[in-house]
């Protein structure tokens, strides 16, 4: 678990369906994370039972003032990436729900999170990749530390990478 000012990072748990439905059914938030609308609470299970709760270090971002997930932190699962990494990289994914865009909340968690990068694994640099379209996600990115290295497509989509030295 990691704690910052308004959010708790914690793992996932079954019982966060509901919450994961009511933010990632949201198509404003599909279509920048690139991957498809939950289209119920079933769906939304399933993804915390297939992909969410078996991944090696990825958090939900839980509101202290509510208790609620509203959005999603971590690495990107191996063989999941959207840039080629070398094996001392990893990439770092991450989203919230539409109603707390432009909060800060997204670069508070990644600011932690990158934290507990450096002091938990031994990594040499951590990578984001974007939708060229989403600079939100860019901002967060240069927020904390991470520099653009490479334009490039990922399929048909124009993306940006950034990288951030941890060592």
């Amino acid at each position: 678990m990691i704690e910052t000012q308004r959010l708790i990072l914690r793992e996932w748990h079954i019982d966060d369906a509901p919450a994961l439905f009511k933010y990632a059914s949201d198509r404003r938030v599909s279509r920048l994370a690139l991957w498809p609308a939950h289209e119920s609470v079933e769906m939304s299970r399933q993804v915390l039972n297939e992909y969410f709760i078996p991944a090696d270090c990825l958090f939900a971002m839980v509101l202290k003032s509510t208790g609620e997930p509203v959005g999603c932190i971590g690495l990107v699962p191996t063989g999941q990436e959207h840039h080629l990494l070398d094996s001392s990289q990893r990439e770092v994914g991450y989203w919230i729900g539409y109603p707390y865009w432009g909060s800060g909340l997204t670069s508070e968690a990644l600011h932690a999170f990158v934290g507990y990068c450096r002091g938990n694994l031994q990594l040499d640099s951590l990578l984001i990749t974007t939708d060229s379209s989403n600079i939100a996600s860019q901002r967060v990115a240069e927020k904390c530390g991470f520099r653009c290295f490479d334009n490039y497509t990922y399929g048909s989509i124009t993306s940006k990478a950034y990288r951030l030295p941890l060592r």
